[in-house]
């Protein structure tokens, strides 16, 4: 690790360069990231996206933005931490590296070294609490296909939740490539997750990459094929989970939740330590949902008949639309929530004992 990770890098130059996601999975496209302001754009503009890893270029942007800033100390260094801050709204992870690292830096006689070793080590240790999410999931997919006495399972996620999503093997897809890695026959059902397509585009393509089986399919399928007993469990990743264990994760997950609670099927959030807002303790009525632009709902993109990319819209010019970025899963629906310490039940009482107390 060190600095090096799957979704982004420093590069040698010492600057982040970022794997584009806007272009997936036609381009495999990087950027360098050499300011505050590019940092601020890559991540509102989503060329970079996924809770953990909009945390991941955060503090990596504290440290592009010390050396801005060099100079002119910490408190001209908070200016640019806000930009930073307040880049998006939803994904917690964002605002925890930021403040992490600042407090980090109160101190700091040296803003630009102690930037760039702090915003390593915090990458490092998301990385290691991704492994350990990838175990416990996979014990989890053990457990489940010895109950079932099958030797094949089938997943249901939304979304990404991979390496993409979260450094450096991802959250909900952490326990799918552990699960390959000991030999379990997993196949994937991939919702598209409109109107982004997060699930069709960057899900598909990573599991395509580790030659995981998979399919892709229409947002509402997946209810049919729980009702056939076509899904074994679904896992998600999450944006922000509150105190009592309340989720917020990409548009449509909730109502994956209602239909597996529906149809006997567990339901797991994978979400590192980083994903908690202890700060809200009602999640439907606190956490804020970020309203995007109403394009993403009226345009698709693609490749056309001669392999050239084009956006095309796909419903009346002069229809509304409206975009909500996410929805919130109540804590009565999730069978429980996959961390690096394990699985944890979504009860204020149990989060607080394992997380908040630590």
């Amino acid at each position: 690790m060190q600095g090096k990770y799957r979704a982004l890098w420093l590069n040698d130059d010492n600057f982040l360069e970022v794997i584009d996601q806007r272009k997936l999975p036609f381009e495999y496209v990087t950027k360098v990231l050499k300011t505050t302001d590019g940092i601020v754009e890559a991540i509102k503009n989503m060329t970079v996206r996924g809770a953990g890893v909009i945390g991941s270029v955060a503090a990596f942007g504290i440290y592009t933005a010390s050396m801005e800033v060099e100079n002119l100390g910490y408190e001209k260094l908070k200016e640019k931490a806000k930009l930073i801050r307040d880049s998006r709204p939803t994904a917690v992870n964002l605002m925890w590296a930021v403040d992490k690292m600042m407090e980090l830096l109160k101190n700091s006689t040296n803003l630009v070294a102690d930037a760039k070793k702090y915003a390593i080590e915090l990458n490092d240790e998301e990385a290691k609490e991704s492994q350990n999410i990838a175990k416990h999931g996979a014990d989890i997919i053990e457990e489940i296909l010895k109950k079932k006495s099958k030797t094949k399972i089938n997943i249901l996620t939304h979304c990404n939740a991979g390496w993409l999503a979260v450094i450096d093997e991802g959250t909900a897809l952490a326990p799918i490539y552990e699960a390959q890695k000991r030999g379990i026959d997993v196949h994937v059902w991939v919702d598209e997750t409109r109107p982004r397509n997060q699930g069709a585009s960057l899900t598909a393509w990573e599991l395509t990459q580790s030659k995981v089986n998979h399919t892709i399919i229409a947002d509402n399928t997946g209810g049919h094929l729980m009702q056939i007993g076509e899904v074994d469990m679904v896992i998600t990743g999450a944006d922000r989970v509150s105190a009592n264990g309340d989720v917020a994760n990409k548009i449509g997950t909730y109502l994956k939740a209602l239909a597996a609670k529906d149809n006997g099927v567990p339901f797991y959030v994978a979400i590192p330590a980083s994903t908690f807002d202890f700060d809200i303790r009602d999640g439907m009525k606190e956490i804020p949902i970020e309203l995007r632009s109403e394009d993403e709902v009226k345009y698709m993109k693609g490749i056309d008949a001669s392999g050239v990319v084009r956006e095309v819209l796909i419903t009346p010019k002069d229809s509304p639309a409206i975009n909500y970025g996410f929805d919130v899963t109540p804590a009565r629906l999730i069978t429980g929530l996959i961390t690096d310490k394990g699985v944890c039940k979504a009860n204020f009482s149990e989060i607080n004992k394992k997380f908040k107390k630590a």
